[in-house]
């Protein structure tokens, strides 16, 4: 990525964060946000933890542990973009998830896709041979996706409207797992929705809080 593409990654990032010169109260911070320490290169994180942009993946700093777990993100920013769950394993210069074995992700091109294979795709019936095809909301820029995982199934909504067919066979321990590209900036939302979590889900809670 060139210093250009930086600049205006870091432009559309950081846009709509005002400084001001003091300090109002500050509410107490959710520890659960995106890991600094498992992000690719090119990659920026802002907003406390919760924006990415940028080129490359980055995890969230907490595994999905506990029986349901939910989460949402935003897509802020068109571009190219994936979100889902992922190993520590994952190669992070990718800039698409589902192109390793330790990822499974819905991406900007309506695939969800998981080792390089496209298990979904959202309305493109007969279209791509050997490719199943579901109904279901096409993501857009604005949008807000879901993910919900519960070791068994892994399930993507849009605007709370669940996509046909989960994800199975997810394995490891699995993190929240955030793809950017192409001017793409995504926001990730870890607790107060924008849409009621399925029955039974709810945020994700650090492994000591479930002791």
């Amino acid at each position: 990525m060139t210093s250009v593409s930086v600049f205006c990654c870091l432009k559309g990032c950081l846009n709509g964060i005002g400084f001001t010169s003091t300090v109002p109260h500050i509410p107490r911070e959710n520890p659960i946000q995106l890991d600094t320490s498992f992000m690719g290169y090119e990659v920026v994180i802002v907003k406390g933890g919760q924006r990415v942009c940028g080129a490359g993946a980055a995890l969230g700093n907490a595994p999905l542990v506990q029986s349901k777990s939910y989460f949402e993100v935003k897509v802020q920013q068109g571009g190219l973009w994936s979100i889902g769950l992922a190993t520590r394993q994952t190669d992070l210069s990718l800039t698409q998830g589902g192109m390793d074995q330790f990822s499974w992700a819905l991406c900007s091109d309506n695939v969800i896709r998981h080792n390089k294979q496209d298990l979904f795709r959202i309305g493109a019936s007969g279209l791509v041979p050997n490719v199943t095809a579901i109904s279901g909301p096409v993501p857009q820029e604005g949008d807000v996706l879901g993910v919900s995982y519960d070791h068994i199934q892994l399930k993507f909504y849009v605007n709370g409207e669940e996509i046909e067919f989960p994800t199975v066979n997810v394995k490891g321990t699995v993190y929240p797992a955030l793809y950017v590209d192409d001017g793409a900036i995504l926001d990730v939302i870890f607790e107060n929705f924008n849409h009621t979590p399925p029955s039974g889900f709810e945020k994700i809670m650090l492994e000591q809080s479930l002791l």
